[in-house]
């Protein structure tokens, strides 16, 4: 390539292409036309999520009304040991490596810190940390 086919590639424009700006009503015209659209995609794809959670609501309360309709299960009986239990006691508590004292404080110190009566709480079990 010859240095004066390379200036007449960067400092000229090529034949048949004429440089004009756009006017100020075209640029208008054009930047509304371009919001417009924007605009218009985020109303249809609002439209879209609002009936989505429209209808997923809708298949959720039919879910609970079939849920309620269903015939509960019959409950498997009631062990004789959990029949004799004390009036207010809320079941067994299994101990691991703790002793029956020390966990009688621990239920104790946990009743009085969240201000409930301690027959309102239930303890599964205990455990030891070490």
């Amino acid at each position: 390539m010859s240095i004066g086919l390379a200036e007449e590639a960067v400092g000229s424009v090529p034949a048949g292409v004429k440089s004009e700006l756009l006017g100020v009503g075209t640029s208008l015209l054009d930047a509304i036309l371009g919001y417009l659209v924007v605009f218009i995609g985020l109303i249809l794809l609002m439209v879209v999520v609002i009936a989505t959670g429209k209808i997923m609501v809708s298949r959720m309360k039919k879910s609970e009304v079939k849920k309620t309709e269903a015939p509960a299960p019959v409950a498997p009986a009631v062990p004789e040991a959990m029949k004799e239990l004390a009036p207010g006691s809320a079941g067994d508590v299994k101990l691991y490596d703790t002793d029956p004292r020390d966990a009688a404080m621990i239920m104790a110190i946990v009743a009085d810190k969240l201000q409930k009566p301690l027959n309102e709480l239930r303890f599964v079990s205990i455990k030891e940390v070490k």
